[in-house]
């Protein structure tokens, strides 16, 4: 998710499950190409798994900007055709190369060539009046012959015209049984469900039914527990959700890193807000976050003084 899951908020993640493949933001090759590589590539081993999730068009531009992820540890490279924003669409990438099924497969091929890392797809069921099952169908086949490793649908249309990115997460209908019906049709087809899902029964519901598995934005970012209820129900039985001062105490550790190097205390907290989502004090924490740890001056030891809080809402 674009200016979400940087590298700090991959090391607060990794702490909640160290089995699930964490993706960077979507990174437009062209950037990587000719900007800053190494700050837009950053990440530590202790994020491990990564997928480099990759923007656009150009197979040749796709294909440099692949073999610079592989250089850099990445275990997956995902290319992005279903981001519906504005800057998405006016550099002709995302959402609308869903209307360009050849050049989407000419862009996997490249990527296939470049590198032998995964190569996976994300796209969604349609974009605008194009929602019907057979114009996703002909995207899929034209996508998955070129040699994909895996399809990650984000199982909504994107509407081009007329709605904000989050209004593209929330209007168009999910359809969930496009991606069933798909997987059904193509079993050999590694297939992904994203959109819409925010806890264990459902994650196992769908999967039950033979999806291959789920991938989860805002509500994980928003909820990180979930990574850890989702490993210990699918992963590690013996797992266990761990517990905010534990997350705070590594934290601590990790940011003291990080400011040797001049990162601010702030660049790390902003991704922890959901971390006592659901307990009581989860108000006070986040308040906490916003007034006393993202100012210029705290330190990362600043987190410790918000311990009361965040034990008080265990003990509650």
């Amino acid at each position: 998710m674009m200016d979400w899951t940087d590298s700090h908020c991959r090391y607060v993640h990794r702490l909640f499950s160290p089995h699930a493949l964490l993706y960077t933001e979507m990174i437009v090759s062209t950037a990587l190409l000719r900007g800053d590589a190494r700050r837009l590539l950053e990440h530590s081993r202790a994020e491990h798994p990564v997928g480099l999730q990759l923007g656009g068009c150009d197979p040749k531009e796709l294909a440099a900007a692949a073999r610079i992820g592989a250089a850099a540890g990445f275990a997956e490279i995902n290319l992005n055709v279903g981001c519906p924003s504005d800057r998405v669409k006016n550099g002709s990438f995302g959402a609308c190369l869903m209307l360009r099924p050849a050049l989407v497969a000419d862009c996997v091929r490249a990527l296939r060539d470049a590198t032998p890392l995964p190569v996976t797809v994300k796209c969604r069921i349609g974009i605008d009046d194009r929602d019907d099952y057979e114009f996703f169908a002909a995207f899929v086949e034209a996508v998955t012959a070129a040699g994909i490793d895996a399809l990650i649908v984000h199982a909504r249309a994107a509407i081009l015209g007329g709605l904000s990115p989050k209004e593209n997460r929330e209007i168009p209908p999910l359809k969930y049984e496009y991606v069933h019906r798909l997987k059904q049709e193509r079993p050999e087809l590694a297939a992904v469900l994203n959109g819409g899902l925010s806890d264990v029964a459902q994650v196992r519901e769908h999967m039950a039914r033979g999806i291959d598995g789920v991938m989860l934005g805002r509500a994980v970012y928003h909820r990180p527990a979930l990574l850890a209820e989702l490993e210990q129900a699918l992963v590690d039985p013996s797992w266990r959700v761990p517990e905010p001062p534990e997350i705070i105490e590594r934290v601590v550790a990790y940011a003291k890193v990080c400011a040797r190097r001049g990162i601010r205390l702030h660049s790390i907290t902003r991704h922890m807000h959901g971390l006592m989502a659901g307990r009581e004090g989860a108000r006070a924490w986040r308040r906490f976050l916003s007034e006393v740890a993202a100012r210029p001056d705290a330190v990362p030891e600043t987190l410790y003084s918000a311990l009361p809080i965040v034990n008080q809402g265990i003990a509650a």
